[in-house]
């Protein structure tokens, strides 16, 4: 299985980095450098039972082992991983994760391809206006990766193997198979990086964590039509919890009221002017 990032060291971090905040009962968000995982279970249920949404940053593994210890107990793996998209910051510590775990991991099948090591990701994109990140963002790696036989794709019904209160939700754009997870019953969405919590283009407020709903990181997003769709699609399900791929967890009324701006006002504030996917 090829699915090492062994000679990739990404030499930013912020200042949430190794914070972790339970967020409900049963979702656990933790900060790896910039990008943020989720332990999806209740770690005072008798069964232990646990999943484990997006992979982090290469060489981050013995991190989230640490991490999902301390939560459910040495003795417990989860039932499976569970992936927005494969970009190398949601997927960088898959391959020691399924050495230690050997579970499944759950994806779309449109982006089976860039799990599988058949498709690579386009490099990512300096001439978006944002920032160093976006200008740095060429440097980042964009190949797949080849999880083999691990990877399945999740069923076409929307509902998630082990998690029936929760459903996947198809939000292309930033990548063809992007998806965010939500529970209709306290509607709680992961979002992924459909969109996040901070200008993620910013070095100086990703450095800082500044709360603030903001598109899909620019620098990778190769849809902007389908991101907007996909912004509003999330917008019409009146998440009172969001946790994104990057920046803070946001919750009811500033979640609310941030959430419809940027669908209202989407090709404004979060299409950039340049690059070579807008036109």
């Amino acid at each position: 299985m090829d699915a090492t990032f062994e000679h990739v060291y990404i030499p930013l971090t912020t200042v949430s980095s190794g914070e972790g905040q339970e967020v409900n009962i049963d979702i656990y968000c933790y900060c790896i450098q910039f990008v943020n995982i989720c332990l999806l279970g209740n770690q005072t249920s008798k069964t232990k039972e646990w999943f484990l949404i997006d992979a982090g940053l290469p060489h981050s593994a013995d991190n989230i082992i640490r991490l999902a210890e301390d939560h459910f107990g040495s003795m417990t793996k989860p039932q499976g991983i569970i992936l927005t998209h494969g970009h190398f910051d949601h997927v960088g510590a898959m391959g020691e994760l399924l050495e230690h775990w050997d579970v499944p991991v759950y994806a779309h099948e449109w982006e089976i391809p860039y799990l599988t090591g058949k498709a690579d990701y386009p490099k990512g994109d300096p001439t978006v206006n944002g920032g160093l990140i976006s200008e740095l963002s060429p440097l980042f790696p964009n190949h797949g990766i080849n999880l083999e036989n691990h990877v399945q794709a999740l069923p076409a019904d929307g509902s998630i193997p082990g998690l029936p209160e929760w459903q996947w939700i198809h939000t292309p754009g930033h990548t063809p198979g992007h998806i965010s997870l939500f529970r209709g019953r306290d509607r709680s969405l992961l979002a992924g990086d459909a969109f996040v919590t901070v200008k993620q283009e910013s070095l100086y407020k990703v450095i800082l964590q500044t709360k603030e709903i903001s598109g899909p990181p620019k620098y990778f997003t190769t849809d902007w039509q389908a991101a907007e769709a996909s912004v509003r699609k999330l917008q019409a399900l009146q998440p009172v919890l969001a946790v994104t791929g990057h920046g803070k967890p946001m919750r009811e009324e500033e979640l609310t009221n941030q959430l419809s701006y940027l669908a209202e006002n989407f090709a404004r504030v979060a299409v950039p002017k340049e690059g070579r996917f807008v036109h």
